[in-house]
């Protein structure tokens, strides 16, 4: 019997170490810009999931596309109906790893993260420079980088392609916290 006790405790005190190397946050931010002659097109998302496994580096983030935010009701319809497509691509996701993640530091440190980025249901492999902060109780990991939006099979209408740019600009703030159960 006390056997089965201690491999018990045994298993549950892993489970409870290896959760402690998770960081998880369900409220990051994403923003995107475009900057076009008729008019510039902003939005927001910040119900952004993203975890980071601090063992190994490894990165995963989640965004459900509706959850951008426009200030115009009919950009958002646009971009949820036209351009992204979002009930039949709802996400877009990156998988992927902090490179050297192993040496960052506690204070802002610019780092390399490679990986899957998926959108419109297509990935592309891409590497991003982002400022990270990597301390006990918080791994933040902020940026931006530009989107092609033509590497994602997303169409413009020949109607208002003068209006948006070829280029997105992205930008990203993840402030994770340790993930418990």
């Amino acid at each position: 019997m006390k056997t089965i006790y201690t491999i018990i405790i045994c298993f549950l005190l892993a489970n409870i170490t290896h959760a402690q190397e998770r960081y998880l946050t369900k409220n990051g931010s994403i923003t995107f810009f475009s900057s076009a002659p008729m008019e510039d097109i902003k939005a927001d998302n910040n119900q952004v999931l993203s975890i980071i496994d601090a063992s190994n580096g490894n990165m995963a983030i989640s965004i459900l596309m509706k959850s951008f935010m426009f200030k115009k009701a009919l950009m958002q319809e646009h971009f949820n109906e036209n351009y992204v497509e979002s009930d039949k691509y709802p996400k877009a996701t990156f998988k992927g790893q902090i490179l050297n993640f192993d040496t960052l530091k506690d204070t802002s440190t610019k780092a390399q993260v490679k990986g899957s980025l998926t959108i419109h249901g297509v990935s592309k492999e891409v590497t991003i420079e982002a400022n990270i902060t990597k301390k006990s109780d918080t791994i933040n990991v902020e940026g931006e980088f530009f989107v092609n939006v033509a590497d994602f099979n997303i169409k413009i209408p020949a109607v208002v392609v003068n209006n948006i740019a070829k280029k997105i600009k992205v930008s990203f703030k993840l402030n994770h916290t340790p993930y418990k159960k």
